[in-house]
């Protein structure tokens, strides 16, 4: 369908107000805990875990510290994630002391920042004559990308102006530095990034060289002769990584998204997170500049990736190697990478595709991935974080065999490379983002998750309240408030895991068919406060089955329950539970959870064990064996996102039937 620069536009996050009581006990957590455990962890003030040094590394670059840098090169984006969840909560709740500490954070940023606007600790503490030497390894880009989302977030939330005019600073050197000047360097960063935050600076200040500036990274990209082998060979073929041996990054071009053209790419490859910020930048571009091959490409790649190499959980990049994805249907689940920056990122992606193209498989996915991959990355104390998200763990194994090497069985407290805890910590505070559509005639409703809502329609105001206890209940509320009628088109989404939705308006029930377009139901019609939707999603147990090219689940069945996949974990269902069987005709009933899963509903099903007695003293094969004896057991299932939150031991999503 046609579009244009104001198809959509982001809710502002103030008039967005979250009261689900689901999510307000995550937002919550990031407040009183994950915040403060965050900034204590930069500080290098956690005991027993990984030093940060994130914060130090600024002081000494700017000359208030002595030392020298550690960490990894791209160490400043930790401070630069923390800064963007600290501006997203002040947006909802004033906190003095939490601004306090942000603003003094912001001036050491400041101090660190070049005369030319450049800023980036690694190089001006331990490299100052190497800055723009090394794009294809090196973090500046990135880097710079995050601290710029940072600025538009904290201005956004506090009014402030301060980390805006640094990281506009900072986006004019780099507009000085690249572009198709012959005195400019024709490069494009390694990690993208910074292309989805300078659509974001576009959109705040309305400069159109920050626009034009993520065009010339997009379509510079693997063009030849190509500009990593160029920089390389200007550095005396050096390389800062040498752990798949010397400039494996610049060879793997595809590693970092830059094998091909953008225009001519068309299957997910290479570092999954890069994929998914590369694409979520790309998709921005496309829909304010209305470039309709761009939106194809995105359109194009979000299919492979989905239809493809998608887990179940909303994870992407199946291989350790590379942080990277395989190939058509390889979905290992011991070895899956499926790192939690990937599935946040996947989220920004099909958000900004929502944006530009109003289809529910966007936000489908975008729903599977926060459920389920993203909430996993967090314990439920807010204090121990996966980077890697396996959909089957075995812990025996895992300290001998080196293909488990990225496999953690318990959340670790910190990383040397933290990308994923500030990363979960600035996606939970900015959900309102993701929950609403606002199109210049009404609201789309991606997210079924109970906030309020103040949209603009034709210079007159709409507000919606959403209630209900979603993802464990099926109702949904919506309750209309406006001053006077309004004409508007509110959207509703049509869950794909929901065969048989019901919806009514004021008690009237609403034929679905004929008002539903792209899985959603678009209902066009004068508003008047008072007026109800409810919505009847039904959360039947429901099996689901893999592709018959997905030979890792052959044989085995997942359980899913409204938009939540379930797992089974040793503490509920004993170990060996490669032995479980879930006969295809159990019947499952709902277990309200108590203790850690009070307020959580838990699954139940008898199924059984294949009988293993003594198996360690008999053969290691037999020849010609009778049936095997199966024993009854009942299973209990517990929601993927909460596992591992009981201690060490296995966990399998998908059983054999």
């Amino acid at each position: 369908m046609p579009f244009s620069p104001v198809d959509s536009l982001e809710v502002p996050l103030q008039k967005v107000n979250v009261s689900d009581a689901f999510w307000l006990e995550y937002q919550r957590l990031v407040k009183e805990v994950v915040v403060p455990y965050q900034w204590k962890a930069l500080n290098d003030d956690v005991a027993d875990a990984e030093p940060s040094h994130a914060i130090e590394n600024f002081r000494i670059a700017a000359g208030q510290s002595d030392g020298e840098f550690y960490g990894m090169v791209f160490q400043d984006s930790d401070v630069a994630k923390w800064l963007e969840a600290v501006a997203y909560l002040l947006t909802k709740t004033p906190d003095p002391a939490l601004e306090e500490t942000a603003d003094q954070l912001i001036e050491l940023i400041g101090a660190v920042q070049q005369p030319d606007g450049y800023l980036n600790t690694y190089f001006t503490v331990k490299e100052p004559q190497q800055r723009w030497t090394n794009l294809a390894e090196c973090h500046e880009l990135y880097c710079a990308g995050h601290l710029i989302e940072a600025g538009v977030a904290y201005v956004q939330a506090t009014g402030k102006t301060r980390l805006l005019e640094i990281v506009c600073k900072l986006a004019d050197h780099i507009a000085h530095v690249f572009g198709p000047g012959e005195k400019q360097l024709h490069g494009y960063p390694g990690h993208p990034e910074i292309e989805l935050a300078l659509m974001r600076l576009y959109e705040q200040t309305a400069e159109k060289r920050y626009l034009d500036l993520t065009r010339y990274f997009v379509e510079q990209r693997g063009i030849q002769p190509h500009f990593y082998d160029i920089e390389y060979e200007k550095r005396g073929k050096t390389s800062h990584w040498n752990t798949y041996g010397p400039a494996w990054m610049v060879k793997d071009k595809a590693y970092s998204q830059a094998h091909v053209p953008v225009a001519l790419q068309t299957t997910a490859v290479g570092h999954a997170v890069r994929f998914v910020y590369l694409y979520a930048g790309v998709a921005h571009l496309a829909r304010l500049s209305q470039d309709q091959e761009k939106r194809e490409v995105c359109q194009r790649v979000w299919e492979n990736m989905t239809r493809r190499q998608m887990y179940i959980t909303g994870s992407v990049g199946s291989q350790s190697s590379g942080e990277a994805f395989s190939s058509d249907y390889d979905l290992p689940n011991d070895t899956a990478y499926t790192e939690t920056c990937a599935s946040i990122g996947l989220m920004m992606f099909a958000n900004r595709m929502l944006q530009m193209d109003p289809d529910s498989r966007y936000a489908d996915v975008m729903e599977r991935a926060l459920y389920n991959t993203v909430l996993a990355g967090m314990a439920l104390d807010g204090k121990h974080f996966f980077y890697v998200n396996p959909l089957e763990v075995h812990p025996k194994s895992i300290p001998f065999n080196h293909i488990y090497d990225h496999v953690k069985p318990v959340r670790q407290r910190w990383f040397g490379c933290a990308c994923c805890p500030p990363n979960i910590a600035r996606l939970l505070t900015s959900l309102g983002h993701y929950i609403y559509t606002q199109r210049p005639d009404g609201v789309d409703i991606n997210l079924y998750i109970g906030s309020d809502v103040e949209a603009t329609i034709g210079g007159k105001a709409l507000r919606l309240k959403q209630s209900g206890g979603y993802p464990w209940t099926e109702c949904v509320l919506i309750d209309v408030d406006t001053d006077q009628p309004l004409e508007a088109t509110l959207a509703l989404r049509l869950p794909d895991w929901c065969d048989s939705p019901q919806v009514s308006l004021n008690g009237n029930p609403l034929a679905l068919a004929s008002l539903t377009q792209h899985g959603y139901l678009r209902l066009t019609r004068t508003w008047q406060k008072g007026d109800r939707l409810e919505m009847i999603l039904p959360m039947p147990v429901i099996r689901v089955k893999g592709n018959a090219l997905l030979r890792h689940v052959a044989g085995k069945v997942a359980v899913q329950r409204g938009p939540l996949v379930y797992c089974l974990e040793q503490a509920d269902n004993g170990s060996e539970l490669h032995n479980i069987r879930l006969p295809h005709d159990a019947t499952f009933r709902l277990i309200s959870g108590s203790g850690l899963f009070a307020g959580k509903t838990l699954l139940q099903a008898q199924g059984g064990r294949r009988a293993s007695v003594q198996a360690s003293q008999q053969p290691l094969y037999h020849y010609n064996p009778p049936v095997e004896d199966t024993v009854p057991q009942t299973l209990t299932f517990v929601p993927y996102f909460t596992w591992a939150n009981r201690g060490e031991g296995e966990m399998r999503v998908w059983v054999d039937e």
